[in-house]
Order: C-alpha cells, then structure tokens, then sequence
C-alpha cells in the first residue's frame, strides 16, 4: 500500500508545487507593474507614457494568460491522478471481491460515502485495528422512510473476519480501497458542485 498511496500523494503534490510556483510568478509581475505605475518620471513625454501604458497591457494580458495556462495545468494534472487512481480502484475491488456485493463497478461510486469498521482512519489512529472489532467496507447511501424523510442506510460491501488475525496486507488493500475510493469522490463532488453554481450563472438552463 505504501508505494502506490505515496505516488498518489506525489502527484497531489507536484500540482500543489506548480500551481504555487505560477502564483508567485503572477505576483512579481503584478506588484513590478503597481510600483511602474505609481511613480511616474517627471519629464516623461505623453508619447511614452501611451507606450508604456501599452506595455502594462501587454504585461496584463501575459498575466491573463498565465491563470488560464495554471488552470489548464491543474485540470490536466488532476485527470492524470483520476485516470491513475480509478485503474488502481477497480483493481483492488476486483481483488477484494467487492463485486459480491456491488456486482457493477461504473455503479461503485453512487453511494454517498464509504466508511471502514474495524480499523482507524483518522490521523491519531490510522491503520490500527480495533481489539475484538470484526472488518467491514460499508457504503453509506440515503433512502426515504415512510414518510418520506431520507435516512441513511449501511451497505455492506465487504466482510473480513475479525481484526485480531486479518493478514497485514489484506487490511492493507482495504485501507487504500476505502481512501481511494473517497478520493475520487471528491473529485465528482467538486464537479458537481462546478455544475449547480453554472445553473446559477445561467438560470435557463
């Protein structure tokens, strides 16, 4: 699990290196032309200053470009880690027999969350596994009542038998099944929310 989680949170962090490299480079630029602008020479001709007013746009349009080259990096970047993370998804979905229980994989990622009995997930406690507690992948979605109020429903996706004699790298993959899979999902929640705020700017839709 260790190499293949660690080139996931390099590839995170080789965009997080880029997108701030380029914002930085913006800035310079940005405060160069503020200061150019401030302080004008005292016998600077009106000619010149047309052309230097020209230059500034220039500068800004080089500005411009550059946060559209950053955000076409970002995108790339991300899909490349989407594309990589999914392959690898399926994989261990494949090897944890997860398809037992959620025979479709295009219909894995429909659950509203996905939670991990057994075995810590949160940074004080993360991978170690509960005394006497059994090892379950639970999908989490909402389904309404009968009256119509929803509630969240657990689904289990996979059983392993209790923590206490699960094999180290078996509880391995299912860390890494669990935590990418809410990777992604991340992924499709942010487009989703991309997607509400676009109707908002355009309300014919």
């Amino acid at each position: 699990m260790a190499s293949s989680l660690d080139k996931l949170r390099a590839l995170t962090d080789k965009l997080e290196d880029k997108l701030i490299e380029k914002q930085k480079g913006q800035l310079e630029v940005s405060s160069l032309l503020v200061v150019e602008d401030t302080l004008p020479p005292p016998n600077e001709s009106v000619s010149t200053i047309e052309n230097r007013v020209k230059d500034k746009s220039l500068f800004d349009n080089i500005v411009v470009n550059d946060l559209v080259d950053t955000q076409e990096l970002n995108e790339e970047l991300s899909q490349q880690v989407r594309e990589e993370n999914i392959v690898i998804i399926e994989e261990l979905y494949n090897e944890l027999k997860i398809f037992e229980k959620s025979p479709d994989f295009d219909n894995i990622f429909i659950y509203k969350a996905m939670n991990l009995s057994g075995i810590g997930l949160k940074e004080e406690d993360f991978a170690e596994v509960r005394a006497g507690k059994y090892i379950q992948v639970i999908a989490i979605t909402y389904e309404p009542d009968a009256n119509g109020k929803k509630k969240a429903k657990n689904i289990s996706l996979g059983y392993f038998g209790k923590g206490d004699t699960i094999d180290p790298v078996l509880k391995n993959k299912i860390i890494e099944f669990v935590l990418r899979w809410r990777y992604e999902k991340a992924f499709q929640n942010v487009q989703h929310y991309k997607e509400l705020i676009a109707k908002l700017q355009d309300p014919t839709e």
